[in-house]
Formats: structure tokens, C-alpha cells, sequence
């Protein structure tokens, strides 16, 4: 019996959180951060093979990355690397995706992720992945997993939850990236989650609420409706997605929507949206530091993420709470807790010296 299961992984974006790592000719999401010899678009790929077929799986890009993703996922056909002529962000990728699915399968249950979190017990996102396909194939829902938060981060959306103690919750409200005062409230209120951006839905219940939420959307893709899948769609994409305007699947459907719902998450999961969220993740020595690729010599070193693009002795003293990058032309030591404005360094640097450093 063929599995009505598909999943769209975005992989499109240029990570500019991590720069300098992460570059616009070779984002953060096909590189490995972990120091598994996998990236983390790799990663993502395998722990969705454990529930869906790999000819399910298609592969949301920027045309500038068709062959990094070739390279790295050599079993996926050309057919399931979807090509973005213009970044658009999430909502006109998910749609153009689900559009194409629900052609192929209308009965399909769609999971879209995004291609760069870190989830370390796949086999427990596979059982709560299962539990929500289940869910989404019985109700018109539009699903998401939420994640107890640890902490007020004011990085990430929350969201308002009726029954934080059910495994499947009616979402009440979002609220995006909060003061870290209101991320206080919520973390001792209980009834709020953080918002992983990973999202279950059926085709047709996502394709409805397009129509409903995103009218002009919906009218310029489903001109196309009869090129999906076929040799003819990347010319209709090209055309039509400067059409339509960038935004996010969050705004564009989730937050006007008022069949939400959420699935408590088990597994653990890490966004790995800064470098500060990546020393979050990794294994600290003793005085709280992260590295990768170093030999560390440290001395009254605190709370630091260093990184070496090359297996390098790094020599620190009296250094607390930095992101030290060395990156071939970049070297960056920057304070940890202004980790959220690398992006506009990287704005800075490209507005005084043009893309080279990009």
C-alpha cells in the first residue's frame, strides 16, 4: 500500500546568523556544524527516511544550489529538487510544494521542514511525526510542533496553547520573538511553547487555506496547475514567482488561521539559528566552552564558541562569553550576547566592501 506521507524540506536560505561560516555559496544548511560528517541537510534528510518514502521527499532550493543539493543527496531525482527562480520566503515555496504534492496524491499528509535544526533522537521525531500525520489525515488542521521552552529566549515565536498537558493542543495565539520580559511571563505561565516552524497539514486543507488567506497567492500558482509535474513547471515557476510576494508561511497562513493545532514535541530540538544556539547544543569543557576543529589552550576562558574552519591550536586568555570564528578570510571575535546582530555586521561589512566577504 503506497504511503499517503510526503515532506517538503526548505532548503533555500543563506544563514546569515553564521556567517561568517556560512556563506552565500555554501549556506549553513549543507554544511557540518556538528562534526558528523554530515550536513545538517543530510541530517534531515535521513531522519525523515525512517516515515516517508525518498520519492516522497522533494527538496524546496534557490536555483543557485541545485548542485550542492545533487552532490550531497546523489539518490534524489531532478524532479524532487524544486527550484526557486527569487527568494520568496516560506509561504510561495509551501505552496507551489503542496500544490505539486496534491497533484500527485490528493489523499497526502505533508510535512514541511526546514533543512537546518538539529534533532538528536530522530526515532522519537519519527513517533511524534507519525502521531501528527495521524491526526492531520482525520481533522482539517493545520499542524505545528511546539517545544517546551527551557529558558525566555527572545529569538524564538511562542505560542498560546489550551492544554499544554495534551500530546495535541488547540493554539490559541502566536507571539512572535518577545520582549525578554513577556518571555518571562510565558516560560512561568505554562501554557506557552516554543515554535519549532515545523508544520503538518493535508494538501487539501493547506491548498483551502491559501485560497481563503492568500487569494492573489493561490490564483497565480494554480494557473499552472496543469505544468506541475512536468517538463514545462520550472518555466511557469520562473515566471510566476516574482508574481508574488515574500512572506512567511507563519504571517501568510498560520497566525489567520483558526484551525491550529500542535503536537507537545519529545524530542529535543535546537534550531541552530546562531551561533549561540549552536554552543547550546555541543559539549563544553569545564569552564563552559564549545569548540569545533581546535586544539584549545585556554586560560580564565568562559562561555565561548570558538570554531576553526581548519584543524587549528587556538590560544585564549582572559576571554568570557565571545564567538571566535576563523573562517579562511574571516576572523571573527564578537560578543556572544550580540549574537543576533551578526546579520547587520554582515550588512555593514557588504555596504563598506562590497560582496567579496559574502
Amino acid at each position: 500500500m503506497k504511503s499517503n506521507n510526503f515532506a517538503v524540506v526548505m532548503a533555500g536560505g543563506v544563514g546569515s546568523r553564521f556567517w561568517p561560516k556560512s556563506r552565500k555559496n555554501l549556506p549553513k544548511q549543507f554544511q557540518d556544524f556538528m562534526g558528523s560528517e554530515k550536513s545538517l541537510l543530510q541530517h534531515t534528510v535521513d531522519r525523515l527516511l525512517l516515515s516517508i518514502p525518498l520519492d516522497q521527499i522533494l527538496i524546496l532550493t534557490n536555483v543557485n544550489y541545485k548542485s550542492l543539493v545533487q552532490v550531497q543527496l546523489p539518490n534524489f531525482k531532478e524532479s524532487q529538487i524544486v527550484l526557486e527562480p527569487h527568494m520568496r520566503n516560506t509561504a510561495p515555496c509551501l505552496l507551489f510544494a503542496s500544490l505539486k504534492i496534491q497533484k500527485m496524491n490528493p489523499k497526502a499528509q505533508i510535512l514541511a521542514t526546514p533543512s537546518d535544526h538539529w534533532i538528536s533522537d530522530p526515532k522519537v521525531f519519527t513517533k511524534d511525526l507519525i502521531k501528527a500525520f495521524n491526526h492531520s489525515s482525520k481533522e482539517e488542521e493545520l499542524m505545528t510542533f511546539g517545544i517546551h521552552p527551557t529558558q525566555p529566549n527572545t529569538g524564538y515565536g511562542y505560542l498560546k496553547v489550551s492544554d499544554s498537558s495534551n500530546p495535541i493542543s488547540k493554539v490559541l495565539e502566536f507571539t512572535e520573538k518577545p520582549s525578554i520580559s513577556l518571555a518571562q511571563k510565558f516560560l512561568s505561565s505554562g501554557n506557552f511553547l516554543w515554535n519549532s516552524g515545523i508544520f503538518v497539514f493535508g494538501a487539501k486543507t493547506i491548498v483551502k487555506a491559501f485560497q481563503a488567506k492568500q487569494a492573489k497567492m493561490y490564483d497565480v500558482f494554480s494557473q499552472g496547475i496543469n505544468v506541475l509535474n512536468t517538463t514545462m513547471e520550472q518555466e511557469f515557476m520562473n515566471n510566476s514567482f516574482q508574481k508574488v510576494d515574500s512572506i512567511s508561511i507563519d504571517y501568510a497562513i498560520m497566525e489567520q488561521s483558526d484551525n491550529v493545532s500542535v503536537v507537545i514535541a519529545n524530542f529535543n530540538w535546537n534550531d541552530l539559528g546562531s551561533w549561540s544556539a549552536l554552543h547550546d547544543q555541543l559539549e563544553k569543557d569545564n569552564n563552559n566552552n564549545a569548540a569545533i576543529n581546535v586544539i584549545p589552550h585556554f586560560e580564565n576562558a568562559k562561555g565561548n564558541m570558538i570554531f576553526s574552519s581548519k584543524k587549528k591550536l587556538v590560544v585564549l586568555d582572559g576571554l568570557e562569553d565571545f564567538v571566535v570564528v576563523d573562517n579562511n578570510d574571516v576572523l571573527m571575535i564578537y560578543p556572544k550576547k550580540k549574537h543576533q546582530n551578526i546579520k547587520q555586521v554582515l550588512d555593514d561589512i557588504k555596504s563598506k566592501y562590497g560582496n567579496q566577504f559574502d
